[in-house]
């Protein structure tokens, strides 16, 4: 059954303008083995980091380094929950979760689906 659905989309330069501008900010988004991908790839995790939090229902306690977004190879974008999302995710019964996450033409997209 599907508990929750998130979007989100980024615009790939105003991103990195925003991470140029306050450096802080990509240790505070980022986990350490996201950090260093191209920028098409960090606003595309953002977006889905974002998503996801649309689908456990945007609580404000979630932590940006509590997720983090796996590429892989031939299939889709895995994610690793710790902390404050995956005790949300926990708290609603969240199984599994289906990611997508696009750019292209200066957008960054993603969408998540939590089934439980």
């Amino acid at each position: 059954m599907i508990v929750g659905v998130g979007i989100d989309v980024v615009d790939v330069a105003r991103f990195v303008a925003t991470l140029e501008r306050t450096p802080r900010l990509r240790e505070k988004l980022f986990t350490p083995e996201e950090r260093d991908l191209p920028a098409n790839s960090l606003a595309a995790r953002f977006a889905a980091k974002e998503a996801i939090a649309k689908a456990l229902g945007a609580p404000g306690n979630l932590e940006w380094q509590d997720c983090t977004v796996h590429r892989t190879v031939g299939g889709p974008p895995q994610v690793d929950l710790r902390g404050t999302v995956k005790a949300r995710s926990d708290e609603l019964g969240i199984a599994r979760w289906h990611v997508s996450i696009s750019h292209d033409a200066g957008i960054a997209s993603a969408m998540a689906i939590a089934e439980s």
